[in-house]
């Protein structure tokens, strides 16, 4: 008898529910197809529904928790908890407790970061100018919406949007807000998204409204002439550029100047800061101050403090006696973020598409989807009074014989056959017959049905009336017009951020930096000193750290500016005025602690120019030597380090500032070449490898490099070649006791 054959059984891992064939296995696939089917989506849903606002002038989680507070009916009623808002927009919004919240705080009035908030908030909401002000959290706070989201929500029950369903599709949710006004530029908006970016300033609102009203009566409208400038929600002063603001009202591009507010208090000599840049905090701001007063570049303050109170923001500072206000603000309006840039673009999704507009554009992309709500709201309206018309209609015919209608209902023996046998008696439709059924019997008497039928007319005028503004895309735009011109009325004011047409800062003010003879010490171990000769006559000799020496000296004068070459390739610049004198008797500034060098990094080399005229000449243990102009060590601003300072391909051996000379280099098995630098070409690029010199042999390299005093090498000639690179000679001996001098 054959034997059954044996059949293998499955693993216990294919017999467990949800078994997925090949997990856990690694699957080579084309890292194309990796970015499309993982990275895209993702990059793709944080794009669309996350970071870019649509053109209602909102995010998805705004209009998430703002919808969720007016079903709460927090449009009209009492303030609730805020936990209680937070818990019920989690059935929209798919994520934790503390992002919503967070949302909220920002939309709220206690915040202060919208220029008109849509959240009445009560309790402790934080500051939008200070990083250290935190909110309260969500069980202490109140809230509910302000009247300003009348605008938003209006029309919103008369399908004037499309809802959608939320993320798990038990409750509908709308896919825009029917504002009807541009909240796109009324408020700031900001985003961070997967390759792009939005930044959105805010603009006065009665601006705004004359704007889009002048440009859908005139589509070639002169934007500036009634949209001046920004408006940011702390004030502080614009600098007006015309040039500019043109450029970001056509591009959508573009920054905006701010300038804070400030007072001088005479009586308490004290400059007290009310507002300031919508792109800085407070702490930001004493930060940069603190930093300049211990670099001693600022010396006329004493004292400075944070005295925000619930009256609103007030930094004050203390001046010394004899230091004057104005030199002083414009010197800090320089160098910190009393003074900053807003960056502006303008990125918005249209019909779930980014694009990056300008202001005439976003305005007529708003009107464009202003007018489909208007069209739908009349539309809807109009289907309502077409409804209720036609049963007022039906009605007339009952008032014709009441007791007709009466004798109907009563002599019929079954319900189901009321209306069929009331179409019959009348000649009316079942819809009309189903209302006539509906009539209670106290409200069958001549002068009820009388009183309704009298809407007849009345509602075929309106209806007329409705048809006639569908039919028009003027009318429509008229009620635009009008509704732009009551929010403008009813929510327009003064703007708050000033503007200034005369700003410029005049450089007489900025301290001219005292000039005058110094002498300059750089240690091998990265001392710095700096004596000035009369100091350096009266002194002895100079204190220095434990096997440390000075590598250079330096007499240049106070002006000079400093290049510290580090160890890692980098150079750090500085200024003579920005150390203190001092005595031999001291050791002297730690570099790499006084200029921020990086752990680990070490100061090398000091150069020292007043004109950045000159060359810096690099020697490699490769036996290459760059010729770098010291010009391209120059920067338009005022920038403190420079990477790439050098080429970090072969390990360095010397550095050297100055103009053209002979430079003597050593290999490791002793041989010596003198090299004119006059003979090699100049570079501008500051890490280039330089071009070779000195022939090495195998495994050997570039040890010592420095200039050359003539006469110090007895044969000079033997040294020097014709072409480069040469390998150089062996010293003789009448030159080894020299040598040791170098």
């Amino acid at each position: 008898m054959a034997k059954a054959k044996k059949t293998k059984s499955p693993s216990p891992a294919r017999k467990m529910t949800g078994y997925i064939e090949n997990a856990g296995i690694v699957i080579d696939q084309p890292i194309t197809r990796t970015l499309e089917e993982n990275y895209m989506p993702y990059a793709m849903s944080v794009i669309i529904s996350r970071a870019i606002p649509e053109i209602d002038g909102f995010k998805p989680s705004h209009r998430k928790i703002l919808y969720t507070m007016y079903k709460m009916k927090l449009l009209t009623g009492a303030r609730t908890k805020s936990a209680n808002i937070v818990g019920q927009t989690m059935r929209l919004n798919p994520h934790g407790d503390m992002a919503i919240y967070e949302t909220m705080v920002r939309l709220s009035r206690g915040y202060e970061a919208l220029l008109y908030p849509y959240v009445d908030s009560k309790g402790n909401f934080g500051k939008a100018y200070s990083r250290d002000m935190a909110f309260a959290a969500s069980r202490y706070t109140e809230a509910k919406l302000e009247p300003i989201c009348n605008e938003l929500f209006g029309d919103i029950d008369k399908d004037t949007v499309d809802f959608v369903d939320n993320f798990d599709n038990t409750m509908k949710e709308p896919a825009l807000l029917p504002v009807s006004f541009p909240t796109i530029l009324v408020n700031s908006n900001m985003g961070i998204a997967v390759g792009m970016a939005s930044s959105i300033c805010s603009f006065n609102i009665g601006e705004v409204c004359e704007t889009a009203v002048a440009l859908i009566k005139d589509p070639e409208h002169d934007i500036l002439s009634t949209l001046q400038a920004p408006d940011f929600p702390g004030g502080g002063y614009i600098l007006y550029d015309e040039a500019e603001l043109r450029k970001i009202y056509a591009t959508g591009r573009g920054a905006v100047r701010v300038r804070c507010r400030y007072a001088y208090d005479k009586e308490n000599n004290c400059i007290e800061i009310t507002q300031i840049p919508p792109s800085t905090t407070v702490e930001a701001i004493m930060d940069k101050v603190v930093d300049l007063v211990k670099q001693g570049k600022v010396r006329e303050i004493s004292d400075m403090r944070d005295e925000t109170d619930l009256s609103g923001l007030k930094l004050t500072i203390d001046l010394k006696r004899g230091a004057d206000p104005d030199k002083l603000m414009n010197r800090l309006l320089r160098m910190t973020p009393l003074e900053d840039s807003f960056s502006c673009n303008f990125n918005v999704l249209v019909g779930g598409v980014p694009r990056v507009m300008g202001v005439g554009e976003l305005l007529e992309e708003w009107t464009a989807f202003r007018r489909e709500c208007v069209r739908r709201r009349t539309y809807f309206d109009l289907s309502r009074k077409k409804e209720k018309l036609h049963l007022l209609q039906g009605l007339q015919k009952i008032l014709l014989d009441i007791d007709k209608a009466v004798k109907i209902v009563r002599e019929t023996e079954e319900e189901r056959e009321v209306v069929p046998n009331l179409m019959i008696g009348f000649g009316i439709d079942q819809t009309q017959a189903e209302y006539v059924a509906e009539i209670r019997l106290r409200h069958l008497n001549r002068e009820y049905i009388l009183n309704r039928t009298q809407e007849v007319e009345s509602l075929a005028r309106e209806i007329q009336e409705l048809q006639a503004i569908l039919d028009s895309r003027r009318r429509i735009d008229q009620i635009i017009v009008e509704e732009l011109r009551a929010v403008a009325k009813k929510y327009g004011g003064p703007r708050r951020s000033q503007i200034l047409f005369d700003w410029a800062l005049s450089g007489e003010d900025e301290e001219p930096v005292p000039d005058y003879p110094v002498h300059l010490f750089f240690t091998r171990e990265g001392y710095f000193k700096k004596i000035t000769p009369q100091s350096l006559r009266m002194s002895g000799e100079q204190k220095l750290k434990e096997g440390d020496q000075v590598l250079e000296e330096v007499e240049t004068t106070n002006g000079a500016h400093l290049l510290f070459f580090s160890d890692k390739g980098q150079v750090y610049k500085a200024d003579a005025a920005d150390f203190d004198d001092t005595k031999a008797s001291v050791m002297g500034e730690y570099i790499p602690a006084r200029l921020g060098m990086d752990e680990g990094e070490n100061a090398l080399y000091m150069a020292v120019t007043a004109d950045y005229k000159g060359y810096l000449f690099f020697a490699f243990a490769d036996g290459k030597l760059a010729k770098v102009e010291m010009a391209s060590y120059a920067t338009k601003t005022k920038r403190r380090k420079l990477t790439g300072a050098y080429s970090l391909k072969s390990p360095l051996v010397g550095i050297a500032y100055g103009e053209d000379r002979e430079f003597l280099l050593t290999a490791a098995g002793g041989r010596m070449l003198l090299v004119n630098t006059a003979v090699l070409a100049s570079k501008s690029t500051r890490d280039t490898q330089g071009v070779a010199v000195m022939t090495l042999r195998k495994k050997g390299a570039l040890v010592s490099f420095a200039p050359y005093q003539p006469g110090t090498l007895a044969g000079e000639h033997r040294y020097r070649a014709r072409t480069l690179p040469a390998a150089g000679a062996l010293p003789r001996p009448e030159d080894q006791g020299e040598q040791l001098t170098l």
